[in-house]
């Protein structure tokens, strides 16, 4: 049972540093992508998108080459950190996608009645945008952090399968089903299967009042 706290631990552990990796890119591309009419914008959507459609073990492979002994960032593989990195880049395409229906739902009208007001683009965006489209910003917090604590193919990879240091809840319950050990890997799996379930409810519902909400907004907006 130690080790089973052990694990899910070291899972929350790297699901957390995967969101602070994952979550400031994803809102800055989301805003980009929103917000500015800039060319590229398909190539960009393309390549956030790409770890939906690659398998998870050419996300790790391409990973291992860039973090492992040859590559530029030597020293990396095979640590929580890569597992953490792993996990971000799993996550992101979901971010990213829920961040922009999140701030699509802003109203810009109401953005630049604060900017001829005189609030600068931060005061703007910590004011207004953020505050307008938190349940969104939140509900694409919680469907990475799901997706990241998910994480198999690209962490086993790049981070490999070491108990204590990288074995997420995922590597535990595989180690522990090769091991013959049913017992073990049925109560990974209770685990698995309740944060993602408690998880994915705090997500529907946050949608479902943000979607409310942004139509009242908008019913208000133009009385």
């Amino acid at each position: 049972m130690s080790s089973d706290l052990t694990i899910v631990l070291l899972s929350l552990r790297v699901a957390t540093v995967a969101m602070l990796i994952a979550l400031p890119i994803g809102f800055g591309l989301s805003w980009l992508l929103v917000r500015k009419q800039i060319r590229g914008r398909f190539l960009i959507e393309a390549v956030v998108s790409l770890p939906l459609a690659l398998p998870p073990v050419v996300i790790g492979y391409g990973l291992l080459i860039l973090l492992g002994n040859r590559g530029p960032f030597d020293g990396l593989a095979f640590t929580t950190f890569a597992a953490s990195l792993a996990s971000a880049i799993v996550a992101l395409p979901l971010i990213v996608r829920t961040f922009v229906v999140a701030l699509e739902g802003v109203d810009p009208r109401l953005e630049l009645a604060a900017r001829s007001l005189g609030a600068g683009p931060w005061r703007v965006l910590m004011t207004v945008t953020i505050p307008l489209a938190y349940r969104g910003l939140v509900a694409g917090a919680l469907i990475g952090s799901v997706r990241a604590l998910s994480e198999f193919g690209a962490t086993i990879v790049v981070a490999g399968n070491i108990p204590g240091r990288t074995q997420t809840v995922p590597l535990g319950i595989f180690t522990r089903i090769q091991a013959g050990d049913d017992q073990a890997a049925i109560r990974l799996v209770v685990v698995s299967i309740t944060l993602a379930v408690a998880t994915l409810i705090v997500h529907d519902l946050l949608l479902r009042r943000g979607g409310l909400d942004g139509r009242r907004n908008r019913a208000g907006f133009g009385a």
